[in-house]
């Protein structure tokens, strides 16, 4: 069987998320591949070295450049703060290496633009981390759209709304960088438009608003020097989709009592469909002619639920959307499958919020493609 070598670049919460998910996904699918865990890298040798024991890897860096370089990495997993993605992937792709990237792509049009060109020249695999779209419900959602059976589609009404930033007392961290792809568009709103986009179809034109609440916040915790912040704390934008639909999105990291309100409601000539992440098994359906919603519940009938259970109403969640994202891409690899998000579908999404900035600026509607 042949062996597929993985290296993971950060060791935050994304980089523990992807380390569990390439653990997880060796002990619950049949993979066509024998993954090892290669190498682990992280700006802080220590901590690289008591991650890659804890987490399983064979050896730690301290640079990131050398665990591309490592002969042993066949798929780089890119889990760093926004800004670090450009050259790092840049990087993995001049190698000839398997590129796995978290949200958003990079920090700017022009960085995704190069990333996706130089992916496409070298020929290499790409994946980006939009794994809220491996939930088994939302490939469920997806099928009954492409069936017809909520008619034709007419409208798109999503959210996703956090409140980790809603307290101004909460210091600057990277997120509130415009450099770094911060603010909530780039944090938040990029999963929902990438949602839109999967469930939808492409959106032709915007119209945007962002606001700044909170414009300045302590340079550290308990600091009492202030930084300015000119990032966007909530986002809202109409949608035109090319099938004719009408969209609208919203997105917030500063709404109190929400923790990851990933929701939509997608309505057609013949029912509505609605979900919500903060309850991620279930989807509601209402059909013409019926007296109220059904509640659909996540089994073991829907592709992927089973490898985690099986039986209904047992639950999957966060890590298990990323062990199905991980999967995909192990699939993939071995010419299986071509499911996932890649650098190419990333950029469009990046592409999206680009035209929603541009438009929230400009206070015009604004032509997707013409950004």
């Amino acid at each position: 069987m042949r062996e597929l070598g993985i290296g993971l670049i950060g060791t935050g919460f994304m980089g523990r998320a992807h380390a569990l998910a390439f653990n997880n996904a060796r002990a619950v699918f049949e993979l066509p591949v024998h993954l090892k865990l290669a190498a682990l890298a992280d700006a802080d040798t220590e901590r690289a070295s008591r991650c890659a024991t804890a987490w399983g890897f064979a050896r730690a860096h301290g640079d990131w450049q050398a665990l591309i370089d490592d002969p042993a990495v066949d798929v780089v997993a890119i889990t760093t703060p926004n800004h670090l993605h450009y050259p790092m992937a840049m990087a993995a792709i001049a190698a000839g290496k398997t590129v796995y990237c978290e949200k958003p792509l990079a920090v700017s049009l022009e960085q995704a633009d190069a990333m996706r060109r130089a992916a496409s020249a070298a020929g290499v695999v790409t994946r980006v981390g939009y794994n809220y779209q491996h939930n088994p419900m939302i490939g469920w959602a997806r099928q009954m759209i492409a069936n017809g059976e909520l008619g034709e589609i007419i409208s798109f009404q999503g959210e996703n709304s956090e409140d980790f930033m809603a307290n101004p007392a909460t210091p600057w961290a990277w997120r509130c960088e415009a450099d770094h792809a911060g603010g909530t568009l780039a944090d938040l709103g990029s999963h929902l438009l990438a949602m839109a986009r999967y469930l939808v179809g492409d959106v032709q034109r915007v119209c945007g608003d962002t606001q700044t609440v909170h414009k300045q916040r302590p340079a550290s915790a308990g600091s009492q020097d202030m930084r300015a912040i000119k990032v966007d704390d909530q986002v809202h934008a109409l949608l035109r989709f090319a099938n004719g639909a009408r969209g609208t999105v919203s997105s917030s990291w500063v709404k109190h009592g929400y923790k990851n309100h990933l929701s939509f409601e997608i309505s057609g000539t013949q029912g509505t469909l609605a979900f919500d992440q903060e309850r991620l098994n279930e989807l509601r359906l209402y059909r013409a002619g019926q007296p109220g919603f059904q509640l659909l519940l996540a089994g073991p009938a829907l592709p992927g639920y089973a490898a985690f259970s099986p039986a209904a109403g047992h639950q999957l969640g966060y890590n298990e959307l990323k062990t199905l994202e991980v999967h995909e891409l192990i699939m993939a690899l071995a010419g299986q499958g071509a499911d996932g998000t890649d650098f190419e579908s990333a950029w469009e999404v990046e592409r999206l919020a680009t035209a929603i900035r541009v438009s929230a600026k400009e206070e015009r509607w604004v032509e997707v493609i013409s950004v």
